[in-house]
C-alpha cells in the first residue's frame, strides 16, 4: 500500500517537470535576450522591420564583418567610462552593507533581549519609516546638504542609505535574534563571557545564515537604488543605476541605447554570481525562523 502511495503518476511527472521548464525559460528569457542582444548593433536587436535581424544580426554582419560586435560593451566602458560608476557603485554597497549590519545586529539582540514595553513600539515606528518613499525623505534631506555643501558625495549618499535601511536590518536581525533561546547567552555568560563575547561567540555564529541573508537585502538596496543615487550624486560620482539611466535619456545619440543594454548585463551578472555564491546561507536564513525550538 506504502509503495503504491508513493509511486507517482508519469502524468503528473511530466506535467511538473514541464511547468518547471516553462518557468525557468521564461524567467531567463529577458536577461538571456538582452545578454545576447548586447553584442549586436542597434539597428539589430532594435530592429522595426524583421525582428529576426535581432537572432541572426544581419546589420551587425553588414557594418562590423561579424554577427557580434563588442562595441557596446567598449562605447560603455572606455568611451563613457562605466567602470566609475561599477567603482561608486561598491564604495557604496560596502559601506552601506557593513554599516548597516553593524548596528542592525547590535540593535536587534539588545532588543530581542529587552522585557520593555518600549521595544514594540521602538520596532513599529521603524516599520513606518521603511514604509515611507524614499523619494519623500531624500526631500528632507536636500535643504541641509545643499547648506553644509554634503551633496554630491558618495559618503552622505552612505547615510542617507543606511537611514532608510536600519529599519528593515533591524527588524530582520530581530526576528532571528528572537529564535535564539536566551540560554545559549546566558550560558556563555556564566562561563565567563562578558555580554558582547557571549554575543560574538555564542550568537553570530549560530545567527550567520541570517546575518547573510540581510545583508543580501541590504547589498540589494544599496546596489539597485535610483531615487537616493541621482538625486544626491553629481554626474561625475554616479552610481550604475543613474548612469544607465543616463544613457537611455539620451537615445537621440548614435550608441547610447546599446551602452545601456551592454551595462545591464555588466550590472545584473554579479548578482547570478552572488546568489548562487551564497544560495545555501540564503536559504538557510530564509527558513530560520519557520520552526522554533
Amino acid at each position: 500500500m506504502s509503495q503504491a502511495a508513493d509511486r507517482r503518476s508519469p502524468i503528473l511527472v511530466f506535467a511538473s517537470i514541464s511547468f518547471l521548464l516553462i518557468w525557468l525559460l521564461m524567467a531567463s528569457f529577458p536577461f538571456l535576450w538582452t545578454l545576447w542582444g548586447s553584442f549586436k548593433v542597434q539597428g539589430d536587436f532594435f530592429s522595426k522591420a524583421d525582428w529576426s535581424y535581432a537572432i541572426f544580426g544581419v546589420r551587425t554582419i553588414a557594418e562590423t564583418g561579424a554577427p557580434f560586435t563588442g562595441a557596446g560593451y567598449y562605447g560603455a566602458w572606455v568611451q563613457e567610462e562605466f567602470w566609475r560608476a561599477v567603482i561608486n557603485t561598491g564604495v557604496v554597497v560596502v559601506f552601506v552593507v557593513i554599516i548597516s549590519l553593524t548596528f542592525g545586529a547590535l540593535g536587534g539582540y539588545a532588543l530581542s533581549r529587552s522585557n520593555y514595553r518600549y521595544v514594540f513600539w521602538l520596532l513599529m515606528l521603524a516599520l513606518i519609516f521603511r514604509a515611507m518613499p524614499h523619494i519623500t525623505l531624500v526631500s528632507g534631506y536636500l535643504l541641509p546638504f545643499f547648506e553644509w555643501n554634503l551633496w554630491g558625495h558618495l559618503s552622505t549618499t552612505v547615510i542617507v542609505l543606511v537611514a532608510i535601511n536600519q529599519p528593515f536590518t533591524l527588524w530582520m536581525l530581530h526576528s532571528f535574534f528572537q529564535n535564539i533561546p536566551k540560554d545559549l547567552d546566558e550560558s556563555a555568560m556564566v562561563d565567563g563571557c562578558t555580554r558582547f563575547q557571549a554575543f560574538r561567540y555564542a550568537i553570530v555564529p549560530v545567527m550567520w545564515p541570517g546575518i547573510v541573508t540581510t545583508g543580501l537585502f541590504s547589498f540589494l538596496l544599496a546596489y539597485n537604488d535610483f531615487a537616493v543615487t541621482a538625486l544626491l550624486l553629481t554626474k561625475e560620482n554616479q552610481t550604475m543605476v543613474p548612469k544607465i539611466a543616463g544613457f537611455l535619456g539620451s537615445t537621440q545619440t548614435e550608441g547610447n541605447v546599446m551602452f545601456a543594454v551592454a551595462s545591464v548585463v555588466s550590472a545584473t551578472a554579479p548578482l547570478f554570481v552572488l546568489v548562487i555564491f551564497f544560495q545555501r546561507q540564503i536559504v538557510s536564513g530564509l527558513t530560520a525562523g519557520a520552526v522554533k525550538g
